[in-house]
């Protein structure tokens, strides 16, 4: 049995970060704009714990992330995480480091196709979640820093060794990820990491609305190629292959696809409904 829904975007009120739902885009907001949006304990935990849920929630066909008043995120809060980090055992360090870790988990393997909204500061673990999301739009304004170096840590944070190389390549992430750098943002997107740059009044805008067009397509496939392209990091050519094979069969099965092939035949533009 498909489990129920925990929480019905229409009314979702968390309480570490902002939420707004409409038409099938939900819109997270990271709230604390006088400290440049830094991530706490609990709005850590929570925002895994809504990506998690949003394997279940059918409405919600794409995210939006961005942070408040001209700053994305500037990482872990001084006070409410780094100061107690100093006074924990290794027990409890590696507790927080894998709840961390889980963040990027819940976000990779929900179905929905993430996009960040990047304006101003995004630092360190706010670096690291516009990292995880499956789009970057920037304005011409943001600087982005992988600073765990800068604190006396290893570059190896929430995956990202794994992930950054992935998007900018092997030796632009070891640059940032051994210095510590700040990354500006004609470089980023020279790099591939922001798909765009955009003016700070139309940044949400914009973001909002590839979200929208998004839900335009066959959500349900978008889903599997979300699922697909996070799988076949691991696999060989000949496994991707036959998983595609297999994912693109299930595809196949779609009321879309017949939708599309009938679109096709009348010379119209397919209606997709996600099923």
């Amino acid at each position: 049995m498909r489990p129920r829904n925990r929480f019905n975007p229409e009314t979702y009120q968390p309480e570490h970060f902002l939420w707004a739902f409409d038409s099938g885009v939900a819109t997270v907001t990271l709230n604390i704009p006088d400290r440049k949006n830094p991530l706490t304990f609990d709005s850590y935990a929570e925002l895994r714990d809504t990506f998690r849920d949003l394997v279940y929630v059918d409405d919600v066909k794409a995210v939006v992330i961005t942070g408040a008043e001209g700053n994305f995120c500037s990482g872990g809060d001084v006070h409410d995480i780094i100061g107690p980090l100093v006074n924990m055992d290794m027990r409890e360090l590696l507790d927080f480091t894998r709840m961390t870790g889980d963040l990027v988990k819940a976000m990779r393997a929900c179905p929905q196709p993430i996009l960040a909204a990047v304006d101003g500061i995004s630092m360190g673990a706010g670096a690291i979640i516009a990292m995880a999301s499956d789009f970057r739009y920037g304005t011409p304004e943001c600087k982005t820093a992988f600073l765990f170096s800068r604190v006396g840590l290893a570059g190896c944070d929430m995956g990202a060794c794994a992930i950054l190389p992935r998007i900018i390549g092997q030796g632009r992430a070891s640059e940032l990820l051994y210095t510590g750098r700040t990354m500006s943002a004609e470089e980023g997107e020279r790099w591939g990491y922001f798909n765009k740059l955009v003016d700070r009044d139309n940044l949400l805008i914009e973001t909002q609305a590839m979200a929208k067009r998004l839900l335009q397509g066959p959500t349900f496939a978008h889903g599997i190629t979300k699922t697909m392209l996070h799988q076949e990091w691991n696999m060989t050519i000949d496994q991707a292959i036959e998983a595609e094979a297999q994912a693109q069969a299930i595809c196949m099965q779609t009321q879309d696809f017949e939708r599309a092939y009938k679109a096709f035949v009348a010379k119209e533009k397919p209606g997709f409904e996600g099923n």
